[in-house]
């Protein structure tokens, strides 16, 4: 029999090589920021074994520069040929556990983002290593040839190169000049506020591995090494933490674990801006995305709830395995991800369930001030649907001066203390306090005053059988008095000492 011959086809084949000067310029607009850029060389030297980063900015010279610097396992020549080939690996490949890397593009991307003239260092098995793609030659020659150095000890940031490690350094630095292109001084000034806003970033992505007594890796910027930056405070003891709660899923385990930060007076003020960062914590509540323990999400609630004032102290971090890249939709940068249908549900309900701890959190300290029992300066009226805050009244200071005033003058006082109430700022407190609610505090107390307030209040504590014993703790209980207390404590003795008499 003979053969049936196959469908005919009108199919033809041409080259389509892309021009290299053309794709390599945009491999520079992935939308790298300084900080998602260095973040992306510095996951390469992890995946290197490396426990020592060093970050260096030559800022200050004519032609400046930037080098990261580790101490991992290097690369011979021909690794480092690959390395510096766009594309290097498939992002489907299975990867180890370890791998921090995505589609292979990070090094090339993540560099010329931010420089046109990329160099590489490396060592191996007492070898070195230097190739470089510089763009401007690229474009000259429109072809896709990477430079191999010889005389790579007359390179910046050759003397960065350990035993074995890998030096990047960018060189022709277009995209960090904020302009200033003649002005050494100004360019050079704005080199170093990107680099120090990039400072923070570093410290809360890679916490994870600068934490404990012996970090994963040491990481320092210019010689001064960084500190982490927990923006769960898991160490704080007053953080609320959840247990673990496991997701199983085809393609690895997720898990979840929910906390709680500390009310912002019972931390430092540095420690508490600092977990907030330059948005503040307004901005910084919700998930946090970890892969690998590397984050990748730092916070925002991808569309399972709304930011709110009462659920700034909410943190919920989500380990993900780099299994799971394709279902997450991790991006090049390794800075944005897609919650996957299944998981959004099951976080949808955990954060549903979580959200009113941050509630209660702050709705218990407001309720001090509030309880009738404790005779506070303002009272809370639910009139209808409406929450209004009015002057008590009935407070001792307010009683007290009203009783010693001539009849004809009490009514006047008392229209004072309801124009106070009526005239609440409302719409400016709130204002404030959504956009930074840490910094409104009340005014400072007089002394005459504090002492007319504990005197009047102390009297009628205790004729409404508070004992002399008791009254210390009953009027700590009080936020205003609490925040004056080496003052009012000794008020409070003095008093006691005038009852005796």
């Amino acid at each position: 029999m003979k053969p049936v011959p196959g469908p005919k086809t009108n199919i033809r084949e041409v080259d389509a090589t892309p021009y290299a000067a053309s794709l390599i310029e945009g491999h520079r607009d992935f939308g790298y920021s300084l900080e998602t850029a260095l973040a992306d060389i510095i996951d390469n030297s992890i995946t290197a074994d490396a426990n020592v980063v060093q970050l260096v900015a030559n800022t200050s010279l004519d032609m400046p520069w930037i080098a990261l610097a580790d101490n991992g396992i290097g690369m011979f020549e021909a690794e480092l040929i690959e390395a510096m080939r766009l594309g290097s690996k498939n992002p489907t490949a299975t990867r180890a556990s370890k791998d921090l890397g995505r589609f292979g593009l990070g090094l090339k991307s993540a560099s010329l983002s931010q420089c046109r003239k990329l160099t590489v260092l490396t060592r191996r098995g007492g070898k070195v290593a230097c190739a470089r793609w510089d763009l401007d030659r690229v474009a000259r020659r429109n072809d896709w040839s990477l430079e191999l150095i010889d005389d790579w000890e007359t390179v910046n940031g050759f003397d960065l190169l350990p035993e074995s490690g890998t030096v990047v350094v960018w060189e022709k630095l277009d995209r960090l000049s904020g302009g200033y292109t003649h002005d050494r001084a100004k360019r050079a000034a704005h080199l170093n506020a990107e680099v120090a806003g990039a400072e923070h970033h570093l410290r809360l992505v890679f916490h994870r591995f600068l934490e404990g007594p012996t970090p994963r890796i040491k990481l320092s910027l210019n010689g001064r090494t960084l500190k982490p930056i927990d923006p769960m405070a898991s160490n704080h003891p007053a953080t609320q933490k959840d247990p673990d709660d496991p997701l199983r899923l085809k393609n690895g385990i997720i898990h979840v674990r929910c906390h709680t930060l500390p009310h912002h007076k019972r931390m430092s003020r540095e420690a508490w801006e600092e977990i907030g960062g330059p948005e503040g914590h307004l901005k910084s509540q919700g998930l946090y995305v970890y892969r690998e323990n590397r984050l990748i999400i730092a916070g925002g609630w991808l569309g399972l709830a709304r930011q709110s004032e009462l659920t700034k102290l909410c943190r919920i971090a989500v380990d993900i395995p780099n299994t799971m890249d394709a279902e997450w939709k991790i991006d090049v940068k390794k800075a944005s991800a897609q919650l996957p249908p299944v998981v959004r549900e099951r976080l949808k309900k955990v954060v549903e369930r979580f959200a009113g701890t941050s509630k209660r959190t702050y709705r218990s300290r407001g309720r001090k001030l509030v309880d009738e029992s404790r005779f506070p300066l303002w009272n809370r009226v639910q009139r209808d649907e409406q929450i209004i805050f009015r002057p008590n009244h009935e407070h001792p200071v307010f009683r007290e001066f009203a009783e010693k005033l001539p009849e004809h003058l009490r009514e006047g006082f008392d229209r004072c203390l309801r124009l106070i109430g009526s005239g609440l700022p409302i719409e400016t407190l709130h204002a404030e306090f959504v956009g930074n609610g840490e910094a409104v505090t009340p005014d400072v107390t007089e002394e005459n005053d504090l002492k007319e307030l504990v005197f009047s209040l102390a009297t009628t504590l205790m004729e409404n059988g508070v004992d002399a014993d008791a009254l210390p703790e009953t009027m700590q209980s009080y936020p205003m008095l609490n925040s004056n207390w080496s003052s009012v404590s000794q008020l409070i003795e003095e008093y006691l000492r005038t009852k005796v008499q």
